[in-house]
């Protein structure tokens, strides 16, 4: 009879969405670094490969016309075009991976998220980071010290357009302390994944619990 750690379990695709400068990126790679169940969705793109990159490491780099023949095929999950390329989650890997068990991390914005939300609700966890204040965020963006005035005024509209979509999401968590976001986003997942419909093994688990005694 299987222990109750080693009862198989469905994956999950775990949504990451903010603002700039709200820490989206700073809790992924906490959540990356310290969990071993989850890795980040790879993506397919249009563009070249930059120096340094690896293919199916940082993205499936594949040609236009190759991309948009899986376009026509449905063969992504969400899918963008942006500032000349284009940019996709494809299905066929992370299914895979969802059925056998591995966790999936996506730092997509709203519209990535209505996509992916239409297009496979129960595996999707979705999660918006809000940061403590504007004024914080504000200053969170100036202290980088690379932006001139009129990008960073420019990047806090878009801040607040984004934050107008804070109602789309299963989750929201105010980024006021990042180690106290990260356990935040942590107990999320954990929850998450012992929800009865994602623990595809508990069915012989319970019948055997329930056998009559020999």
């Amino acid at each position: 009879m299987p222990t109750r750690d080693a009862l198989q379990r469905r994956g999950l695709m775990l949504i990451l969405s903010s603002p700039s400068g709200a820490g989206k990126t700073t809790i992924s790679h906490m959540l990356l670094n310290r969990d071993e169940d989850i890795r980040l969705s790879v993506s397919m793109t249009t563009r070249p490969m930059r120096v340094g990159e690896v293919e199916a490491k940082d993205y499936f780099f594949v040609s236009q016309d190759q991309f948009d023949r899986l376009v026509a095929e449905d063969e992504f999950y969400e899918w963008a075009h942006v500032f000349g390329h284009s940019y996709g989650t494809p299905k066929a890997s992370i299914r895979a991976g969802l059925k056998a068990g591995q966790d999936f991390l996506f730092d997509i914005d709203w519209q990535g998220t209505q996509q992916l939300y239409q297009k496979d609700q129960q595996d999707v966890v979705r999660i918006f980071l809000l940061p403590p204040s504007i004024d914080e965020l504000h200053q969170r963006l100036a202290g980088r010290a690379t932006d001139s005035a009129e990008v960073i005024n420019a990047r806090m509209e878009r801040a607040r357009a984004e934050i107008s979509h804070w109602d789309g999401y299963d989750y929201v968590v105010i980024n006021d302390d990042v180690e106290e976001c990260f356990t935040q986003v942590q107990q999320i997942l954990a929850a998450e994944r012992l929800r009865r419909a994602r623990q595809t093994g508990l069915i012989g688990f319970v019948r055997e619990l329930m056998k009559p005694a020999a």
